[in-house]
């Protein structure tokens, strides 16, 4: 029982190796780089010239003597094509761009986040101000909103006034945000969901304008926004008068 235990085994083994040879024989490999150049081990490839025109189907010797002629890397760029097929490319400064348009695309992506704010059924006015204006940051920003109405004791026998409150929040950011998800029971809670009218791209496009403006106009006026950010200046000028004006007065 051994025995057989461990020839299957093996047999699975060898099955297993024999498949993942097979597979970088066709074209696969376990790097996510692209072969190039000498790593390129097939007997005739479809070329691709430096700006796109088709060279035909051509020994790799002589692919590879291309790509030294024009200064070049031969670059394969579609492994699983019946011959694969490569480009005559400058592989350095391919990467480079790829790079830089990757990071470009993770700048602009917009993750969805949704915010929380809890409040109580009998909040106070200026707390409620307080809360309703993270709320409308909140919308502004392009996030969604979660509302918690938190009841405790006999406030649970009174939902009504859950209700309105949030009833109350959702018609003061009507301009920014929608009720996504209605007003229900949670247990002891009363949850809401508030989705915003703007998308996240752009609030984070008008973010990033409204910051180079501020930028731009503190470039273009230096003065005013040192002395914004210098009080002790002005508070220098105001000592240094009023000893004089107490003079004068005297």
């Amino acid at each position: 029982m051994c025995f057989g235990a461990v020839r299957s085994h093996e047999k699975r083994r060898y099955a297993a190796v024999r498949q993942t040879a097979v597979w970088c024989y066709r074209g696969g490999s376990i790097s996510a780089e692209p072969r190039i150049n000498d790593r390129i081990r097939v007997p005739e490839v479809r070329l691709v010239g430096p700006s796109g025109e088709q060279v035909g189907i051509v020994p790799l010797a002589k692919a590879l003597e291309l790509a030294q002629e024009y200064d070049l890397d031969l670059v394969e760029v579609a492994a699983n094509a019946r011959p694969p097929v490569c480009k005559l490319m400058d592989y350095g400064k391919f990467k480079y761009e790829s790079a830089m348009k990757a990071r470009e695309a993770r700048k602009n992506q917009a993750h969805t986040v949704i915010k929380e704010m809890k409040l109580r059924p009998k909040i106070d006015p200026h707390d409620y101000d307080t809360k309703k204006g993270h709320v409308v940051r909140f919308l502004k920003q392009g996030d969604k909103v979660k509302i918690t109405i938190m009841f405790r004791g006999r406030e649970q026998s009174r939902p009504e006034l859950g209700y309105r409150l949030l009833q109350r929040l959702a018609e003061d950011v009507q301009d920014l945000g929608f009720v996504e998800s209605n007003p229900k029971q949670d247990g002891r809670n009363m949850i809401m969901v508030l989705g915003p009218h703007k998308k996240k791209t752009e609030a984070m496009a008008e973010a990033r304008q409204a910051q180079e403006a501020r930028k731009a106009e503190a470039k273009a006026n230096p003065g005013k926004s040192q002395n914004a950010a210098d009080p002790d200046a002005v508070n220098a000028e105001g000592r240094d008068e009023t000893p004089a004006e107490a003079s004068a007065e005297a």
